[in-house]
């Protein structure tokens, strides 16, 4: 599996001109496409100024495979909720995430958000993500969403934000405020999982915000990886003992996905790796005033 892993790895970051390009549209939020190589079907953005960013990937042999290495590390969540009853994913790609949770948790309500109704098609075109009672789609604004459950008094137990990438920056969903009223929608011990990135120019400040609204967090990190989650509770955070529990429950369910359990674990630790001093970002202070003023 390891082998596998890190081929896939190699094939899916390697400029490779070879790909087949399957589909393509500029839809009312970006430039997307899919495109295909060596068995692999990747959905990806393409900037204003021409970067092109892997959003979600699979592996056509293989659909159950957790291609991307953030996907991967976003089952560590579990380690914190082991048993998640109703699930949010904000932002959805290629819907692989809320798929794969539909799969290990059949009796869980998954509700998606996702902005883009031409990112929903192409989920259900190109990437095995089918909607049903337990697998909700709502194409939103994900800040009015949550705004709207808010008020609706709805709950959820285990909320992804993924709705960011390198350069593709929701401002006003990576505020305090916006931060807060997640707080609102999570039950007493719900999890909320961040996929964030550590070469990010807003990291320090990225991380003040979630430290201001969360306070104490949990870092899930793999060498040599861009990727970082970070992983919240609305009250205590679990024990690093009671996540080593889950952890070893969890970790033949999670192999048939390619998420090596153990691995992931020993790359979950609370040392802050930002800068303390950094300023908190709120509605009125956006991450977009940090990149204009370069």
């Amino acid at each position: 599996m390891r082998l596998l892993l890190i081929s896939l790895w190699l094939l899916i970051w390697s400029v490779d001109a070879a790909a087949e390009v399957i589909h393509q549209e500029k839809s009312l939020y970006r430039n997307l496409f899919v495109e295909e190589v060596e068995g692999i079907r990747c959905l990806k953005f393409r900037s204003r100024g021409g970067r092109e960013s892997n959003q979600s990937c699979i592996v056509l042999e293989h659909p159950d495979l957790l291609a991307l290495n953030y996907t991967r590390m976003a089952m560590g969540g579990l380690f914190l909720n082991p048993q998640p009853k109703k699930v949010l994913v904000i932002g959805l790609g290629g819907g692989i995430l809320p798929r794969t949770l539909r799969d290990i948790f059949p009796n869980t309500k998954v509700t998606s958000v996702e902005i883009d109704p031409a990112v929903v098609k192409v989920a259900e075109k190109y990437f095995h993500f089918n909607s049903d009672e337990n697998n909700i789609v709502v194409t939103q604004d994900a800040r009015v969403f949550v705004k709207r459950a808010g008020l609706q008094n709805k709950k959820f137990d285990f909320i992804i934000l993924d709705a960011f990438n390198g350069d593709y920056i929701p401002g006003h969903l990576m505020t305090l405020e916006f931060f807060q009223e997640l707080r609102k929608i999570l039950t007493p011990q719900g999890v909320l999982l961040a996929n964030t990135f550590s070469r990010s120019e807003l990291i320090d400040s990225e991380a003040a915000t979630y430290h201001a609204a969360f306070g104490h967090f949990y870092l899930l990190t793999q060498s040599g990886l861009g990727n970082r989650i970070l992983m919240m509770s609305n009250g205590d955070l679990p024990s690093k003992t009671d996540m080593y529990r889950n952890m070893v429950e969890l970790a033949p369910m999670l192999e048939k996905y390619g998420v090596e359990s153990a691995k992931l674990f020993n790359g979950i630790n609370k040392k802050p790796d930002w800068d303390k001093s950094a300023k908190v970002l709120t509605d009125q202070y956006s991450p977009v005033n940090i990149l204009n003023g370069r």
